[in-house]
Parts: C-alpha cells; structure tokens; sequence
C-alpha cells in the first residue's frame, strides 16, 4: 500500500482507525476552537505601501471639496427639468397650452413614446436609466480598478467627463433643447456618482498608511496596546478620514455657491446666466480638484492574472464576492439593507427637489440661497458629530442609527401632504426646513455609511467590495425612480410617491440597526483578508477549499489526520 510522505513537523506515524462521523465531528470542533482563539483583528500588509503624506491627504480632501455635487447633482437637473417644462404643456388646457401660464392646472407632459408623459416622469426615469447605467459601470469595471493602475485611471477618465458633460451645458438656451439637457444631465450625473464610488474606494487604503494608522499598527504589534483599544482607535482614524472630507465636500459647497451669487445677482435678467453658473461651478471643481492626480503616491494593485480582460474580470470578481455572503454574513446583511436604504432615500432627494423647482419656478438664485443653508449646516453638522463621537468614543454604528431616524421622518412629512395643502413640503419655509434638517443629519448620514462598509470591506479587496457598495448607494436607484415615476404619472400627484418611499426607508433602517454586527463584521473581513492575502501578489483569488498554508493550525490538524488514515 502507498503512503503519503510523511511532512517534517508530523508527529510518529502511528495506527489509528476513524470512523468518518468522528472524524467531521473533530474537525469541526478543532476549527471552532480554532476561529476563536486565532481571529486576527489587524489587517495584513500587502505591500510596501508608502506614508500617506499631508500633501497627498489635503489634495484628497480638496478633490471632494469640488466634487460637491452643486452642478451635476443640482444645477444642471433643474435647467433640464425648467426647458422640459418650458417645452412641454398644460394636458388640462391641451397642445399649444403653457405649463408656466398664470392659469395652468400646474399638470405638464411632453410628447414620449407615442404618447405623452409627466416632466416629472421623465425627470424620475432619467434618473433610473442613470442608475442602471452606473450599475453596469460598477460591475465590469468597478472590481478591476484592484488591478495595477487602473483604478488610478478610472477615476481621472470618468471625472474628466464629467467636467466636458458640466461644460457642455452652455449650448443649452433654448426649450428645444430639452432633449439635449437631459443627455447632458444623464452624462454628468452617471459620472459624477461614479466618480464619488471610485473616490470613496481610495479611502480604507489611505486610512491604512496615515502615520498613526503605522503607529497604531506598531503598538499593537508590540503589546503595547490592547486588542480593543487597537479596534477603536483604528475604526476612529477611518472616521477622521472619512468626516473631513466630508467636511472638505460641503465647505466646497458652500463655497461654490457663493461664488455662483456673484453671477446671479448682478446678471439676473441675462438669459444665459444659469448657464454661466454651471461653468463657474464646474471651473471651481477643475481648480481644486485636478491636485489628487498630482500628487497621488502609487499604491498600485497586482498586475491582471494572465487571460483576463479587464471588461470580464469585474464580473468574476464580484461573483467571487458575492460567493463570500455565508463567510462574510454582516457585510452582505449591510449591502442589501442599504441597498434599499440609499434608494428610498436618493428617490426622496429627487422628488422633494422636484416639488421644489415647481415651488420655486426653477430659479438658480433661490435654489442657491436654499443650496446654502443645506451647505453650512453640513458643515457644523460633520464637525459637530466627529467631535460628539470622538470625545466620547462612541461607535460608528450608533452614530449611523441616529442619522437613520431622519431619513425615515424626510418622506413621513412628505405624507401629510397627500391630505393637507397646509403641510408636507407645499411651503416655502418646509422647504427651508427641509435643507437644515437634512444638511443637519443626512451629511454624516453619507460619512458614517462609508466608514460602515471601510470596516465591513475585506482589507485589499477595497475596490471589489466598494464596487457592491456603489450599487448599493450610488447606483440603487433604480427601483424607487420607477415605482414613483410610474405612480406620479398615473395620479398626476407627486406627493403619492412619499408612502411607498417612507417604507422602503423604514424597512431598511431596522434590517440595519438590528442586523448588523460591526465587530463581528469587522473581524471576518480581516479574517477572511488574510487567509487570501496571495491575492495581493498574484491578483489571483484561490478558493478556501484551495488554500493550504502550514501556518493554519487547522489545516494542519486535518492534514494530520488525514495523513493518518493512510497509514
């Protein structure tokens, strides 16, 4: 009979029988014990990565500090939906009526599809076919920016995009042009949401090569600090991280617009004038902005395994990840909810900014006073809640749950305007609340979020996962656009939309608040990191089942056994 050769660190051969059930039955017990004596809490080096230098971090900071979203997000959608509406008119009073007469029924469609269809619709599903197409972005080519420096590449091609779809909008003067302005919104918007994926995805390898982040690593290492402190303090670096450029994203928010009142005011009877306040705002985001892809050290990826494309590889590797879900239980119990989560609440942007511009007669000027009050209390509200957390220590997700109860009460009020014309987002000073509320909570709504999945991410797969995350955020609406449009369209009342918006919200808030364990998520990333850690040499993912390392004292207490079954 044939014998294994017997390796260097087994002990005496020696005659044994085992039957297969107490076989399983040991293995399974050796492996429990193991896990809980040996879950490592502390990332793997892949690399020699360099030291986050302070020009690097301020030339991040100031990246989103002009990525604010003023133009993309803002600006340029209420110049498509005011030519739309100027294009478009009252079903009421019927062709050749306007939507914008003294007397209009406050109705207005477009001719679409053979037939006709609400501006509001046409807005929601503009949106929607936006979010399919950065969908389609995240998952072929969102994993692959792992590989070498592609991901460096990714994020300049599609902002520099962005910034000629925002330029472009100076052709856009007349209400024929209508169809031209939802391209050009469509361009800047699927860009600029990715574009804050992309940018998101840099941050946990940032986080991970601060000098602090090295000393903490250091310390810990050494038995200087305890496991616990190491995992707070460490979870506390993501946060200043994550909170500052926040922070840095709504100062250029507040910025640009004041910039914008010094077009507004003095040209406000030049017909062009909107038009000029999208180029300016776009020429502060260039200005600022072009310094990360200076001064970006290079943290580059592995090099693409051998016959793979990096239009396929993004595939494999998000079904590689998803694979992971029974491994990595917390991170894909936090995908999913806020997967629902981002889409009640991005859809509850849009519709309120739509009942807005109505309210407003699309002004620039009043949607900058408005933009204004949302950007300086973001701004106290992100220092505000660092400082909150940081003096007492408190957890990311506790901070994240109080954020989640005003996401849910935004399209609660909405409600109440389904029966009263009194209340629920039909008055200006609402709207004036509404920018407070949420400049107040939903801006370290979007910083806490993003520290959630930098915990719940697996160290060095940062942009596969942050891949996921942006469908969850970025590119999950695509199910909330088309309930609503489709109900606006058939009731001709957008405040119909706010109940289906307030479940989803309140749905997804609960899965999170109850569901998701950060430590415990946090521990199987790392985990689970580290026994792929090849990874972030090859770029080759090897299955568990593949994985054989002498190091793993279960592999080697089955790799004993086994080699005593053949004796």
């Amino acid at each position: 009979m044939s014998r294994l050769p017997a390796p260097e660190n087994l002990p005496p051969a020696r005659n044994v029988e085992i039957e297969t059930a107490s076989y399983e039955d040991s293995t399974a017990a050796k492996k429990d014990a193991a896990d809980a004596i040996a879950t490592p809490v502390i990332a793997p080096l892949k690399r020699d990565e360099p030291v986050v230098t302070r020009k690097e971090l301020w030339s991040y900071y100031l990246y989103y500090n002009g990525d604010n979203g003023v133009g993309p997000l803002g600006y340029s959608m209420t110049l498509f939906q005011s030519l739309a509406t100027s294009a478009g008119y009252d079903p009421v009073a019927g062709p050749g009526s306007s939507c914008n007469a003294p007397n209009a029924s406050g109705q207005c469609v477009l001719p679409w599809g053979g037939g006709t269809k609400a501006v509001s619709s046409i807005v929601l599903i503009a949106n929607g076919v936006s979010f399919a197409v950065m969908t389609a972005i995240f998952t072929t080519i969102g994993s692959a920016a792992d590989y070498g420096t592609f991901g460096r590449w990714l994020l300049f091609v599609i902002t520099v995009i962005c910034w000629a779809a925002q330029f472009a909008s100076m052709a856009l003067t007349s209400p024929r042009r209508w169809g031209l302005a939802m391209a050009l919104y469509m361009i800047g918007f699927i860009t600029y949401g990715a574009t804050l994926v992309f940018y998101a995805a840099l941050f946990p390898r940032l986080a991970r090569n601060t000098p602090h982040a090295r000393d903490l690593r250091e310390k810990y290492e050494s038995g200087q600090i305890p496991v616990e402190e190491y995992e707070v303090e460490e979870s506390l670096e993501k946060n200043r991280i994550s909170n500052i450029s926040t922070m840095h994203s709504n100062i250029g928010y507040i910025v640009t617009l004041a910039l914008n009142l010094s077009l507004l005011l003095p040209l406000a009877s030049n017909a062009k004038v909107d038009n000029y306040v999208l180029v300016l705002t776009n020429a502060y985001w260039v200005i600022v902005g072009i310094w990360w892809f200076i001064f970006q050290q290079p943290r580059p990826g592995p090099s693409l395994p051998p016959g793979e494309h990096y239009l396929t590889v993004g595939w494999k590797q998000i079904w590689i990840a998803v694979k992971q879900y029974k491994k990595l239980p917390y991170t894909f119990i936090y995908l999913v909810a806020f997967f629902l989560l981002a889409d009640g609440l991005n859809t509850t942007g849009t519709l309120i900014s739509i009942c807005q511009n109505d309210k407003f007669e699309f002004s620039f000027l009043y949607n900058t006073y408005l933009g204004l009050a949302q950007a300086i209390t973001s701004t106290a509200s992100t220092l505000g809640f660092w400082y909150i957390q940081r003096y007492w220590k408190i957890s990311t997700k506790k901070m994240f749950v109080v954020t989640n109860v005003v996401t849910i009460m935004i399209p609660l009020w909405g409600m109440i305007g389904i029966w009263t014309p009194k209340l629920g987002f039909h008055n200006v000073w609402e709207f004036w609340a509404y920018n407070v509320v949420f400049g107040l909570f939903q801006a370290p709504y979007y910083a806490f979020s993003q520290t959630m999945m930098a915990e719940l991410s697996p160290p060095g797969f940062d942009n596969m996962f942050f891949g996921l995350f942006g469908l969850s955020n970025r590119a999950s609406s695509m199910i909330g656009p088309n309930v609503i449009q489709a109900i606006i369209n058939d009731t001709g009342d957008n405040w119909k939309g706010f109940p289906f918006l307030f479940a989803l919200c309140t749905a997804a808030s609960i899965v999170i608040w109850f569901g998701v364990d950060i430590t415990k998520g946090r521990r199987d990333a790392v985990a689970w990191a580290d026994k792929h850690r090849s990874y972030a040499e090859t770029g080759i993912y090897v299955g568990e089942e593949d994985v054989l390392d002498s190091k793993d004292p279960v592999k080697m207490s089955v790799t004993n056994d086994t080699y005593l079954t053949h004796m």
